[in-house]
């Protein structure tokens, strides 16, 4: 859509102000970042230092709020007394300011003023009345004005909740959300006015509610972050070490908020050790200790009867036992919810309090369970949402025991229980359907989000295997749709690559490598690699090395268009098949790198060449090419093993070229790809023509040898990492040629593989691999 926004006002230059002012001009909105003048200013210093301060704070600021440090140069300090004028300028003003409902009533009395009229203002108030806020304001203002709240940090939490006022125009509405999801990238719920909206009512409600089963079950702090994590489909931090993150100031904050507007909700109160420890300034991760704390290296945990820190507790319980080993989490929640044991019973407290508490809150907060589930997902990192959790423990069943407990669930619920399907949601060739309280209603996706289910209906299955599934998405575009396990790179997916490309040559306009995953890839599968090393089957492994160059120079001199789309971790071999795609569509969100160094090998797939090619590239031809200085840059990004912070940051490292394209939404990046599939073709796709690369030789390889030497020795390197690093310059030098020799792609792919296949054998390698595997992290050996 058309970026009807061009320019924007954030008032408040706080956190989440200037993150959201940061987030906007991520996307090349120029924005202006207000706040106050301070009293007793010097007479030498700006009148927006405040804003200036906050501008500057977001390079430190992790993670970063900026794709790129170039971005902060869209942001333009302003201060309330003198720069007011400028609000006439702008397209959306945000009320960033403190939650005090009072202040945010003089602003908007005060913006008014000074916007133009078809000008949009909204507030980012966390839970305060959007109506209330401006209630003195004029119609003109109410019609385009709504709450729109943001997630913390704003660049990378998904959920956005708009909430309209009594007056605002549907247009207005609708505008924005297509604005926020199109261009910011944004999940959108439209919420009702109510205390805390969505997400916030309902995940402030389940912290509470495990409060109380934990005093109930009589479980530590430690034990109920290692039962309300990830075994329940939930973040990591779980609840403590989420309040910790969060602020237990700012949460007592939410709190006082949900008591003051819901007074009969009693679950809402303060609990007085929280007021404890906020009295003693242990507020988590601001403070350095909350209900953790570092002691030694050592996490101890707080007990909230005594508020003294001892070592955390581990559980030990045949229960959690069990869970741990069923892989499929729905299955595994529901076993956790029906287990009779005290793990099982708090497991049960808390789902059960929550499904319930969502079930009531349906038509007051939102108008359908999908914005609750969505909101839960997007904004609390929840995997599956209240009534996705309600399907995947059986809706019957836990009828019959809420019933059996006393629980009084609303009529809707009694009728849906009742009714033949018995489940919140369905799908139907391809399509979702949700319960709305009488009927199901499609969810109805943009014509932008193509996603695949599994065993779908709606696409042409041309083949699979276990790498990948080829499918005809429409517009003769197919979409090679990579899943191998844990998205590594293995032969499964080698094969299909290959087979989708002839495929696409003799059938297609062209064709969109992708994945439906949190991840495109992380490279290869150095399981599988270094398994044939034990066994030192170095034939095989070379034979799978060798295959994968093959596909990928396949790729690259297809004869139809491929456009791959990295996002999320794109990394090792996932870069490397990226890299010699015709074109990439990638997604704002995306981390790429060559880390292979990481795992004591250097790239298989081609990527010391590619990367090369790409700095020789970047580079006009009517300047002089200094062949050794483009090297030293390969080397440098490739043994540094830099990764990208996002895609912008990828067009620096050069691992996207300045003409790919970025999407903001990940749910559009195959629509994306595949208009741009057509694109290319339409356009007359031209084959590319196998040329021969000029090298810098033995030249080039003494410079970058001569680079890690000195690394080596002020001992900011090992002694196997400067082994990595010479097999490296090698390769990118070309070998000890003479200076500019041109060699073909086989040649510098030959020497690739061989480098490659040496370190494999290394026990340092090996163990690095190990360590990868068996920690998730590298080893510096």
């Amino acid at each position: 859509m058309p970026k009807f926004i061009r320019k924007a006002a954030v008032i408040g230059s706080g956190v989440m102000g200037a993150s959201i002012a940061a987030h906007l001009a991520n996307v090349g909105i120029t924005t202006y970042l207000f706040d106050i003048v301070p009293k007793n200013i010097l007479e030498s210093e700006s009148r927006n230092i405040v804003a200036e301060n906050a501008i500057k704070r977001l390079i430190k600021t992790k993670p970063a709020p900026v794709s790129s440090p170039v971005i902060l140069q869209r942001l333009i300090a302003c201060n309330l007394e003198d720069d007011l004028s400028k609000l006439k300028e702008v397209d959306w003003i945000i009320e960033a300011v403190i939650e005090n409902l009072d202040i945010k009533k003089h602003l908007f009395q005060t913006v008014e003023q000074y916007k133009k009229p078809s000008a949009i203002v909204s507030s980012n108030t966390s839970g305060l009345s959007v109506n209330q806020m401006i209630e003195n304001c004029s119609l003109n203002f109410k019609q385009n004005f709504l709450g729109i709240h943001f997630f913390n940090p704003p660049r990378y939490l998904k959920l956005v909740e708009i909430i309209p006022v009594n007056e605002t125009l549907h247009e207005t509405t609708q505008k924005m959300k297509d604005f926020l999801e199109t261009v910011l990238g944004k999940g959108v719920v439209i919420c009702n006015d109510t205390p805390n909206f969505i997400a916030n009512r309902i995940g402030t409600f389940g912290i509470m509610s495990t409060l109380r089963a934990m005093a109930k079950h009589k479980f530590t702090i430690g034990e109920v972050d290692t039962l309300t994590g990830s075994l329940i489909a939930r973040p990591k931090s779980a609840t403590f070490r989420t309040l910790d993150v969060v602020g237990l100031d700012t949460f007592s904050f939410v709190l006082a908020n949900a008591k003051d507007r819901l007074p009969d909700e009693l679950i809402f109160e303060t609990p007085e050790s929280f007021k404890q420890m906020i009295n003693k300034g242990l507020l988590g991760a601001k403070s350095g200790h909350g209900f953790y704390k570092k002691v030694d290296n050592e996490i101890h945990e707080i007990n909230l009867n005594t508020l003294n820190y001892h070592v955390k507790s581990l559980l030990s319980d045949t229960t959690y036992d069990t869970a741990k080993k069923i892989k499929n989490k729905k299955e595994r929640l529901k076993y956790l919810a029906y287990s009779e044991s005290k793990v099982g019973n708090f497991i049960w407290d808390i789902i059960s309090s929550v499904l319930v508490y969502s079930a009531n809150l349906v038509g007051e907060v939102a108008d359908d369970i999908i914005s609750i589930d969505q909101a839960m997902k997007w904004g609390f990192g929840w995997d599956l949402g209240p009534f996705e959790v309600w399907d995947a423990i059986g809706l019957e069943e836990s009828f019959k025991r809420l019933s059996a407990e006393g629980v009084k669930l609303p009529d809707w619920i009694t009728t849906l229980v009742n009714s033949e399907n018995k489940d919140f949601y369905k799908n139907v060739e391809d399509n979702l359907y949700f319960y709305n309280g009488e009927d199901y209603v499609q969810d109805k996706r943009p014509n932008s989000h193509i996603i695949i289910q599994k065993n779908s209906k709606k696409y042409l299955q041309v083949m699979k295997n276990n790498g990948g599934t080829l499918w005809e998405i429409g517009d003769d575009v197919g979409l090679l749709q990579f899943h191998s396990p844990n998205q590594a790179i293995g032969l499964d997916f080698i094969d299909i690559l290959g087979k989708s490309i002839t495929y696409a040559e003799e059938n297609l306009k062209g064709l969109v490598v992708s994945a439906f995953s949190k991840n495109f890839c992380v490279g290869a599968n150095i399981a599988m690699i270094l398994m044939e090393a034990q066994d030192d089957n170095y034939d095989d492994i070379e034979l799978v090395i060798r295959k994968f160059q093959n596909v990928l120079m396949k790729m690259k001199y297809s004869t139809v268009p491929v456009v791959a789309t990295p996002f999320g971790m794109t990394l090792g071999g996932g870069t490397e098949l990226s890299l010699h795609a015709h074109a990439l569509q990638a997604n704002f969100e995306t981390y790429m790198g060559l880390v292979e160094v990481g795992v004591g090998v250097i790239p298989g797939g081609g990527g010391n060449k590619e990367l090369y090619e790409r700095y020789y590239n970047s580079i006009p031809d009517s300047m002089n090419k200094d062949l050794q200085s483009i090297a030293l840059a390969a080397f440098e990004t490739i043994a540094m093993a830099k990764v990208s912070t996002s895609a912008h940051e990828a067009i620096g490292l050069q691992y996207l070229r300045s003409t790919d394209r970025i999407t903001m939404l990940q749910e559009n990046l195959v629509s994306d790809a595949k208009k741009l599939v057509l694109e290319l073709y339409e356009s007359a796709h031209i084959p590319k023509i196998k040329r021969k690369l000029k090298v810098p030789g033995e030249n080039g390889y003494a410079a970058m040898k001569l680079a890690a030497q000195s690394l080596l020795e002020s001992e900011k390197i090992t002694k196997h990492d400067f082994k990595i690093a010479s097999k490296l310059a090698f390769v990118l030098a070309g070998g000890k040629l003479p200076y500019g020799t041109e060699v073909s792609e086989q040649y510098l792919l030959d020497i690739e593989r061989e480098a490659f296949l040496s370190l494999v054998g290394e026990p340092k390698t090996q163990a690095r691999m190990i360590h990868m595997l068996q920690k998730g992290k590298p080893l510096r050996n």
